[in-house]
């Protein structure tokens, strides 16, 4: 509260000398004003606009209007630029008491640039597509081979989102969010688990909770892109989640608001902005929140507190600077984790297992507490008309203190906790330099990225497993509490991990999207990946090691190299309206451990083929893709059949499916939003157990996700607006594989679900009031963790804007 009062103070004081020079300069100076806009005539925010003669400038608001006040008249040089795009200088004379307006439309090509400039004012508000960040280029959605699907600030404020996994639940094939017993979140990626790791296109890794007051945008990456990416940030064969921060902007605003609803669920936010200079080139943002919610079992509860900083400095027209800060700090109890007993040969479904819905098992006092802090920098600096120099830096540190628990199935009936007791913590530190081209050899355009990435990352773990007394838990006993004091009391027989473990990656990688003719575009990407384990540090016995091994076998540090690849085509059937695009990428994973003659392990690798059609149409009323996706998963680790004690190399998986994404307004007031995601996999090659199966954990084979909404945009309800919407997946498995014994299927099944969720909104300039009711017809579903989720929730929030 003392950094908002200061900022608000800071402020008065600038609007204070703001008003007392132009009273007092008027009459003697002139002033110059005007309006930057895209080819299609919609205002862009944050272009640099500077006076060459006098080293000034300012950035444009968010009607694309810039005001540069009490010039001295004579003759000037005005330049307007982004990064990324060539610079235009327009010279004006500024006469004493007038205005001289200087206004400029960009050419298309240069509508999207490497900094953060908002296009303002799309028709159909739910399709920001445009991204720096996917491509690492100046690359439009219809230019780029990948799928990606985009969840914006409006749509999450629509919905009344107030969670990463709310937010997921527009994008196609994420499913039930897996929460993690820390707050973590996961979804599903075309049949792999997916993390939001990714910020900003930056490590940003929380293995904590994360709260959105600070989003401006998801980011679902579809499809291995280890090649832009690497594997530090957690992107997977399916994909990877890129989390966009709020960015400042030029203007004072912002607004506070408050949620409550069931469960005594509570949550106050929090969103300032305002310019701290005079010519308005350094900004400041704050957004924070604070929430606290029972859980709607009989025992657990949640309390979180984040502050998201941030600041952008427009240090000269080629040279700007963001810095980007996420706090966040949680105290909670474990969600349900359930692991059931499963030596019994036979195919079970957790809806008929009789495992209590609304019980937990534990206490309140069986908490843990988390801290996250996530700091990112980046310096943009325009070398030259045609070439960009991006310099990131991003450091994140997550710690967990306390107890961590899980719920493992000791018999059909009967199941015993499992409580980790102790400390750990995950650094990781991301340095990145990219140099971007946009420039021609020839008569071919070709856009080019060259960049060099270095990681670090660091794991501490100083905690305990205990294991508590079984219990019954169709009939648990009336006394049965797992209490702190038990815990503790078990913590020092029980088994302890005391140990550091640290790697760094070094990497080079380019991107060139050639333009060989107007409509048709390639695009040519390599990275070049080396991986250095440096080893398991006992802090019991002070030996390094490379930990427990594949097959049992003790593994020391090791090195690996790994090259990836992304090729892709886009041919523009019509221009920037309907698109056909294919793509071969690459992801891989580093693996430890040696095979029976002692050889090292090489890096699995996939492969995606993917092709499909991309339209934006009837002036973007209409965004949408159809893609058909094969992935081949080789380099997999088996047991191998004539020693078990060992691994061979040589196991495969198969990942294919088609995802259809819509989003439409067809006309004013309406839009909808759709998506549809079919994944088939299996495994092709693999150990007996699970040969020709699906493998568990990779969700559902189906599944679909529509929101629709009217809202009247005129008339004296103007704002008024109603929303309805759903998801929906076909059965998954917790469980598949064979028994052991006699090669039956053994499977523990998560039912087919769909839940439903409404709102009812009314959003005026000064205020915006909700109501909201997730899972209308209170209908059991799980998470691939065995996790209930919640049944109808009601919420209300009111927001007061300024």
């Amino acid at each position: 509260m003392k950094l908002v009062l200061s900022v608000l103070l800071l402020y008065f004081f600038y609007l204070s000398g703001i008003c007392n020079a132009q009273n007092t300069g008027s009459m003697n100076t002139g002033s110059i004003s005007g309006h930057v806009t895209s080819i299609d005539s919609l205002p862009l925010e944050l272009v640099s606009v500077s006076i060459i003669e006098l080293h000034k400038g300012t950035l444009t608001d968010s009607d694309g209007k810039y005001s540069l006040p009490n010039l001295t008249p004579g003759k000037y040089t005005i330049r307007i630029q982004m990064l990324g795009a060539a610079e235009k200088d327009f010279a004006v004379e500024v006469v004493a008491g007038q205005n001289t307006v200087t206004d400029y439309q960009l050419p298309q090509e240069n509508i999207h640039a490497l900094q953060e400039v908002t296009v303002v004012g799309s028709t159909n508000k739910f399709s920001k597509k445009e991204s720096i960040y996917v491509a690492k280029l100046p690359l439009k959605n219809m230019e780029n081979p990948q799928v990606y699907t985009t969840v914006p600030k409006e749509l999450i404020q629509e919905q009344m989102a107030v969670d990463l996994g709310s937010i997921s639940k527009n994008v196609p094939g994420a499913g039930i969010p897996m929460i993690a017993n820390q707050g973590r979140v996961t979804f599903r990626s075309r049949g792999f688990e997916t993390e939001p790791n990714a910020r900003n296109g930056l490590a940003g890794a929380a293995f904590s909770s994360i709260d959105p007051a600070n989003l401006e945008r998801i980011e679902a990456i579809k499809g291995p892109s280890a090649t832009l990416f690497g594997t530090s940030i957690s992107s997977s064969y399916g994909g990877l989640y890129n989390r966009v921060t709020k960015k400042p902007y030029n203007g004072f605003g912002g607004e506070v608001a408050y949620f409550g609803g069931s469960w005594n669920y509570n949550r106050l936010t929090v969103d300032i902005n305002t310019p701290v200079n005079a010519d308005k080139t350094a900004l400041f943002r704050l957004n924070g929140a604070t929430t606290f919610e029972k859980s709607f079992q009989d025992l657990g509860f949640t309390n979180t507190v984040s502050l998201a900083p941030s600041f952008s400095y427009q240090i000269t027209d080629r040279l700007s600077l963001l810095l980007d800060v996420e706090f966040g700090q949680a105290k909670g109890t474990s969600v349900v984790r359930f692991n059931p007993y499963t030596a019994s040969d036979k195919v079970q479904s957790i809806a008929d297992m009789r495992f209590p819905y609304t019980r937990t098992f534990l206490s309140n006092d069986i908490t843990y507490q988390t801290q996250m802090l996530n700091i990112f920098a980046q310096l943009n600096y325009k070398i030259s008309e045609h070439w960009t120099s991006q310099t990131i830096v991003s450091r994140a540190r997550s710690s967990i203190n306390g107890y961590i628990t899980a719920l493992n199935g000791r018999s059909d009936s009967t199941l015993r906790a499992q409580v980790i007791v102790g400390y750990t913590a995950f650094i990781a530190t991301d340095i990145q330099q990219n140099f971007v081209g946009d420039f021609k050899i020839g008569s071919l355009r070709n856009r080019l990225v060259v960049g060099l990435d270095y990681y670090n990352n660091y794991n501490d773990f100083d905690r305990s497993s205990v294991n508590t007394q079984t219990i019954n838990f169709i009939h648990p006993p009336a006394n049965y509490r797992i209490s702190r004091f038990k815990v503790d009391s078990l913590s020092t027989s029980g088994t302890w991990r005391k140990e550091t473990n640290r790697d760094n990656t070094y990497a080079a990688y380019a991107s060139d999207v050639i333009n060989l003719t107007d409509r048709l575009m390639a695009m040519l990407s390599l990275r070049v990946d080396r991986y250095q384990y440096a080893g398991v540090y006992n802090i019991n016995t002070g030996v390094t090691s490379g930990g427990l091994g594949v097959g049992g076998i003790q593994a020391g540090p090791y090195g690996q190299t790994a090259l990836s690849h992304k090729l892709g085509l886009v041919y523009e059937l019509a221009k920037d309206r309907v698109t056909l695009f294919g793509n071969y990428m690459n992801g891989f994973f580093n693996k430890s451990g040696v095979d029976i003659d002692g050889k090292q392990f090489k890096p699995e690798h996939a492969n995606q083929l993917e092709f499909g059609v991309k339209a934006d149409s009837w002036d973007h009323k209409l965004v949408g893709t159809v893609s058909y996706y094969d992935i081949q998963v080789k380099n997999i680790l088996r047991t191998n059949p004539t020693d078990i004690n060992y691994s061979i190399q040589d196991g495969t998986q198969l990942s294919k499916g088609v995802e259809i994404e819509l989003t439409a307004n067809p006309f004013p007031g309406l839009n909808l939003v759709m998506g549809y995601a079919y994944n088939n996999s299996k495994y092709t090659k693999i150990d007996s157990l699970l040969q020709g199966l699906r493998p568990a954990l990779s969700g559902p084979e189906r599944m679909l996700n529509f929101w629709v909404s009217y809202r009247l945009v005129q008339g004296p309800l103007q704002g008024l607006g109603l929303g309805f919407g759903g998801n929906s997946g076909s059965f998954s498995y917790q469980t598949n594989t064979r028994s052991t014994t006699t090669g039956e299927p053994l499977q523990v099944i998560i039912p087919a679900y769909t839940l439903l969720d409404a709102t009812v909104f009314y959003d005026q300039k000064r205020f915006r009031i909700g109501f909201k009711v997730d899972n209308l017809t209170s209908e059991k579903a799980w998470s691939v963790r065995l996790t209930p989720q919640a049944p109808a929730r009601f919420m209300g929030s009111m927001a007061l804007k300024f």
